[in-house]
């Protein structure tokens, strides 16, 4: 049993999440206008399940399947989002990367700081190969912040997800360890 990395940038922490950022947690991605640009996060986000979560991600990290990160302010410790790593596939060294960020905090760079660090660990740490993602096509934002770290469009799965009775289509975004090679080189 491996202990879940911290991950430091310039104005964020990245760490395990805790029981005591369930209140926050909460709050911040109990926002509609949030969770409307995720896929499997429920509305409304009830009571416990933040609490619930929070005690499954130390497992599902035990089993090579996750790995979550807290954003967090450096300087002030409060809690901005969350990041991770999921359907984690050491065989193929392939992962999904995820995030989203609480509502008072967009259109401050801490998503791309974030995603730039994670993708960084997922290369340099974790030996993947291909690292990819999927955004709404409704929620063009996230698709820049892919791009500001280098991933490429790859396609679009029309219609491909269902939303609050509404069909969305899913971008892709991938990068491969040779061009994060590439591109960190230069």
């Amino acid at each position: 049993m491996s202990q879940q990395p911290t991950i430091k940038t310039e104005r964020l922490i990245l760490r395990p999440y805790r029981q005591e950022d369930a209140p926050e947690l909460q709050r911040l991605i109990g926002e509609r206008d949030v969770v409307s640009t995720m896929m499997s996060i429920p509305h409304p986000y009830e009571d416990g399940m933040a609490e619930e979560w929070i005690d499954k991600q130390r497992e599902s990290f035990d089993k090579g399947e996750t790995i979550n990160f807290a954003i967090t302010h450096r300087r002030e410790g409060f809690l901005i989002g969350g990041i991770g790593f999921h359907e984690i596939d050491r065989q193929s060294e392939r992962a999904e990367i995820g995030y989203w960020i609480g509502k008072p905090y967009w259109r401050n760079g801490y998503g791309t700081e974030a995603a730039r660090a994670v993708l960084q660990y997922g290369f340099e740490v974790l030996g993947l190969n291909r690292i990819h993602a999927i955004h709404f096509g409704n929620n063009p934002v996230s698709g820049r912040i892919l791009q500001k770290i280098g991933m490429r469009h790859e396609g679009c799965h029309r219609q491909h997800f269902k939303k609050w009775g509404v069909f969305v289509d899913w971008e892709l975004y991938g990068i491969l360890r040779s061009e994060y090679e590439i591109g960190s080189n230069s």
